[in-house]
């Protein structure tokens, strides 16, 4: 497995339906909003800082994840992790962690933190191992990530 890590300029550019038909079998439907969103142009990642993120292994799309400003966060140095999904048989890997330390790395300098929000046990224990703390601040939130 040679996987990498990019940014995406443009999602129209990049074949998403494994991910949409992988994560709606698990119930999410998190991934179609991302490609929805996107076409219609709700969230592009492209204010600031954002930025939207792929890993491949070859050329087959394994994994996403985005960046956008935390517009339900008190202070404008804050960042929210969104739309992030990974293949099955690619976690447990080290694929997610690749994914995370490229939006980690890009996030310092521009933001003071990242948070995020999951239901999910496994998510739970995925951001914890990652470097998030548990942290139910707002409805919105369960993890946070401090960048200083």
């Amino acid at each position: 497995m040679a996987i990498e890590v990019k940014k995406i300029s443009d999602l129209k550019e990049v074949n998403v339906t494994k991910l949409i038909q992988e994560s709606e079998k698990e119930g999410y439907r998190f991934v179609s909003r991302l490609a929805s969103e996107y076409e219609d142009g709700t969230n592009r990642f492209s204010e600031q800082g954002e930025a939207l993120y792929g890993v491949w292994d070859e050329q087959e799309l394994v994994a996403i994840g985005g960046l956008n400003r935390n517009l339900s966060a008190e202070n404008d140095n804050s960042a929210r992790l969104h739309r992030f999904y990974t293949l099955p048989e690619y976690r447990r890997k080290g694929v997610g962690s690749e994914l995370c330390k490229m939006i980690f790395d890009d996030a310092k300098g521009q933001f003071k933190e990242i948070t995020t929000r999951t239901e999910s046990s496994k998510a739970d224990a995925f951001y914890r191992a990652n470097g998030f703390t548990f942290d139910e601040r707002s409805p919105d939130t369960t993890h946070v990530m401090s960048l200083e």
